[in-house]
């Protein structure tokens, strides 16, 4: 997946994956995946997807900045 977010472009094709996260069991409508990439420019995003009761009813991605890295890593 591809998002421009303040003319930046966050691609999932072109990152590196740091780390997978899945909440919840395949079908679960509450369920989702998220999984932190960083671009070669540097900059970190979340790329997340799952069911229709989920943080992430419908594909997208999200800004991290970098100082919420490590706390996103610990938590997940």
């Amino acid at each position: 997946m591809k998002k421009i977010i303040c003319k930046k472009e966050y691609d999932t094709e072109t990152a590196t994956l740091i780390k997978k996260y899945t909440c919840g069991e395949l079908g679960d409508p509450k369920g989702y995946e998220e999984d932190l990439y960083q671009t070669p420019e540097g900059l970190y995003f979340l790329y997340g997807v799952g069911g229709a009761e989920s943080v992430y009813p419908t594909e997208d991605i999200k800004r991290l900045a970098k100082n919420k890295v490590n706390e996103w890593i610990e938590n997940h």
